[in-house]
């Protein structure tokens, strides 16, 4: 909001040497914040002069120039040669000089220049180059503005270009700002300065008349609340729409971020900036018949102020005559019935709409307006009267009007629910030990009637004022008045007992190892394609149910992922693309994985009015197809670069492996890995990986041709786990393994078995078999080749055996080893090679 300075003074208070910057820092205690300080960017000296004379010169290029002799005054120097290429003034017309030396917004420095053969010893201004509008046809003279000032008077102060305005932040629950009145009260409250109610008068004065009562014809409310519940109408006859409007009027519009649009509409918009209520005018005579307020039929439509024709929905709020729609309600106002340059009987029209239906009027057809910002915040019910008079007054004042006895009301009983405040409620919210005093005397400051009772208050907020609802809107008030700085600056102490469950201490241990190991956490939307769900989400890559989005953001991508490779696919894609090769990313996040002939999804949308009852939220929650939170790892380009002295080495497989078992003891478990197949991966180069005998996700390098149609280039390995799954599997205490003070005793053993056993289901059977000596195995060696049968293969492993209280002789190692070797021969045939 844009409050002109000279305005505010009217209704406040304000210290002549009030600066900008102490108007603002006023605002600020009371919760505004502030934006930006607004002036006219001119200087002078800029002068009324007279024209004394003008010779017509026409030029080579076809235009014609006047020659002009001006009277600036004495003090100014006189009389002083002027080029003007402008031709709607004559000989003893006063305008606007702007003399050398002056500068106007643009900025554009005025200095003497020589033009066209003369020298020209300043310029006459046009209103758009002082910055009083857009109108740019010709010069300003100022009888059209209805102003006769003596020769050499300053004209920046005659037409208000030395005013100023301060910008603040209103935010959405405290529309009473967006007005010169709500603005001044809340400097009254910063300040303590009186503040005078432009919105109080006499009732009596508003009676608006008979003749002109609209009808409200609402079959289908919005939430029960009835689409106008005011309708104020005036009739003001006779009106000159050529008039000027005054330049102070035109100014502080101006300052305001409005532009003038004629004598008419631009004193609508004045009220409206004055008091916070929106307004219409219509032409009178272009209204066919009485109005009503009444919904949108299907297939309505009707062309607003803006020239566009808009089909209606049935929930729109339109004024209409008998001619059909004239107006969208308190959003913008129709074509056929706008005040023009011949009206000459204007009907003004204020109303209190509901807000919910303007703000879904504006939204829907995309027309954000002054007056919609305002409804849809909420307006004083007790303005629209003040507001039409106000309107009519000023077009009996300025536009030569007659208030006639014409005109209508339609109006409900204005009720505000009072609000229970037990004492000590607002203390022990806000932390300061405020006295009862200083709790009434803030609610009374703020409009508010304030009855004491046996328990505390009871307190009916004032009508401006629509978001104080509850007992903590009102403490809020009191912090407010009061002063925010008097909130002590102390954190709270948390309840014991709270914290991280073990599953999200899981998750996050399971991020943070990733992240300490060399991975980028990248997270994406959860939105791709259903062929993309199929391959990824399935090991087949057969057909599986997906979630199809009702409105997604992304037609191409409607479907809910299953998994979350593709997302890390257009991750790396896009790095890649940017120059960056060699990528380790990592994901945390939910894949959704509906069952096969479940209908997901409800058309039931609950209201967003009212909690939703338990039912309903149950409803809702089996709606919901089952979410797993899954991690994911792609591996790209190099592990580590190339350098001097050593060359480049590829990330692949065991890089994948090794992210897998950071990943299982960050979660406190012990991942298996044996061969497997899935489409999306290379045949040969996929791992299923398991806990237990729980598959809990996989490992792998991508198809050549997966890896082609996501435009990555070289090879690309992955990684994906039920990260929900592993640590549901995960003990729950993590017990500290002790560490034996014995020497170790080392031993390799060399196994023939057929090539299509798994190593992995080889490496358990020996630890099964070795027992509790065998400390630690690993495969160092998978050989095919000579020596060898087809379809026969060597696998060798290095034990490690370890006593907690003895030194182990190589007789109990051998035994132990041995042990293994019996069961991996029981269960796969396996032969110790010679």
């Amino acid at each position: 909001m844009r409050v002109p300075l000279s305005w505010l003074r009217e209704y406040v208070d304000l210290a002549a040497d009030a600066t900008p910057e102490d108007v603002l820092a006023a605002m600020v205690t009371v919760g505004f914040e502030e934006e930006d300080v607004h002036r006219f960017e001119i200087s002078g000296p800029v002068v009324v002069g007279q024209v004394v004379s003008l010779e017509a010169e026409p030029q080579s290029n076809g235009k014609t120039i006047n020659w002009c002799q001006v009277d600036v005054g004495e003090a100014n120097g006189g009389i002083r040669g002027i080029v003007c290429g402008a031709h709607n003034f004559v000989a003893g017309d006063k305008v606007v000089v702007t003399l050398p030396g002056a500068v106007l917004p643009g900025p554009f420095p005025i200095a003497a220049r020589k033009t066209y053969g003369h020298v020209s010893d300043g310029m006459i201004a046009s209103a758009r180059e002082l910055g009083l509008g857009d109108e740019h046809n010709g010069i300003l003279v100022l009888a059209d503005l209805g102003i006769d000032a003596p020769v050499g008077t300053d004209a920046i102060a005659l037409l208000g270009l030395d005013d100023v305005a301060v910008e603040i932040n209103v935010t959405p629950d405290r529309g009473y700002a967006f007005s010169l009145r709500g603005v001044a009260r809340e400097y009254s409250h910063a300040t303590g300065a009186a503040f005078r109610d432009p919105a109080e008068r006499d009732f009596a004065e508003l009676q608006p008349g008979t003749g002109h009562t609209a009808v409200v014809d609402d079959a289908a409310p919005i939430r029960g609340r009835v689409g106008a519940s005011e309708f104020v109408t005036r009739v003001v006859r006779d009106v000159d729409p050529s008039r000027p409007t005054p330049p102070w009027m035109i100014a502080r519009l101006s300052l305001a971020g409005m532009r003038s649009l004629g004598i008419l509409i631009d004193i609508t918009n004045y009220v409206m900036l004055e008091l916070g209520q929106p307004l219409h005018g219509y032409d009178l005579d272009k209204l066919a018949g009485g109005i009503t307020v009444r919904r949108a039929t299907a297939g309505e439509k009707m062309t607003t102020l803006d020239g566009q024709e808009r089909a209606l929905h049935a929930e729109d709020l339109l004024i209409t005559d008998e001619s059909g729609p004239i107006g969208l309600a308190g959003v913008m106002g129709g074509g056929t019935t706008e005040m023009s340059d011949t009206t000459h009987n204007v009907l003004i029209e204020a109303a209190t709409f509901d807000p919910i239906t303007i703000a879904r009027t504006a939204r829907r057809h995309k027309l954000p307006s002054e007056a919609s910002k305002r409804f849809e915040r909420g307006v004083d019910p007790l303005v629209p009267f003040v507001a039409a008079r106000r309107a009519a007054d000023l077009m009996v004042e300025f536009a030569g009007g007659t208030l006639t006895e014409e005109g209508g009301a339609l109006f409900a009983e204005v009720f505000v629910a009072d609000i229970d405040l037990p004492k000590g409620f607002v203390q022990g919210l806000i932390g300061v030990d405020y006295t009862d005093a200083e709790i009434e005397g803030a609610l009374t400051t703020i409009g508010g009637e304030v009855t004491e009772t046996d328990a505390g208050w009871t307190v009916i907020p004032p009508t401006w004022r629509p978001d104080l609802t509850d007992k903590w809107s009102l403490a809020e008030e009191v912090a407010r008045i009061h002063g925010l700085d008097r909130i002590p600056s102390v954190l709270p102490t948390p309840p014991s007992g709270r914290g991280l469950t073990a599953h999200q201490q899981g998750r996050r241990r399971v991020a943070d190892a990733l992240a300490a190991a060399g991975f980028v956490e990248t997270p994406s939307f959860p939105f791709t394609t259903e062929v993309e769900n199929d391959l990824h989400g399935s090991a087949s890559g057969a057909h599986l149910p997906s979630i199809r989005l009702a409105n997604p953001l992304d037609g191409s991508a409607p479907f809910l992922r299953r998994s979350l490779i593709p997302g890390l696919l257009q991750t790396a894609h896009r790095n890649i693309s940017r120059g960056l090769t060699d990528l380790a990313l990592f994901e945390t996040g939910v894949v959704f994985l509906p069952e096969p002939g479940v209908e997901y999804g409800t058309d039931e949308v609950p209201p967003l009015g009212a909690r939703p009852s338990d039912e309903t939220l149950a409803a809702l929650n089996e709606s919901i197809p089952p979410q797993h939170r899954h991690v994911a790892v792609l591996l790209t380009g190099n592990v580590v670069a190339r350098q001097p002295g050593r060359a480049a080495e590829p990330a692949g497989l065991s890089e994948a492996l090794d992210a897998a078992r950071v990943i299982a003891a960050a979660a406190g478990v012990d991942i298996d890995v044996v061969q497997g197949q899935r489409a999306a991966l290379h045949p040969g180069r996929t791992g299923v990986l398991s806990v237990g005998d729980v598959e809990v996700g996989y490992v792998g390098e991508l198809h050549p041709e997966v890896a082609a149609g996501a435009d990555l280039p070289g090879r690309a390995t992955v990684l994906e786990l039920d990260l929900d799954g592993i640590l549901a599997l995960a003990d729950s205490r993590a017990v500290a393994a002790s560490l034996s003070t014995f020497p170790a005793a080392t031993q390799d053993v060399s196994l023939v078995l057929g090539a299509d056993v798994p190593a992995g289901a080889v490496r358990a059977a020996l630890a099964e078999g070795a027992g509790a000596l065998l400390e630690a195995i690993r495969l160092v060696d998978d050989y095919r080749g000579e020596g060898l049968s087809a379809g026969e293969k060597s696998l060798t492993f290095a034990l490690r055996f370890r006593a907690d209280d003895r030194t182990l002789t190589a007789a109990e190692a051998t035994e132990a080893k041995l042990a293994g070797v019996a069961v991996a021969s029981e269960r796969f045939g396996a032969t110790l090679r010679d």
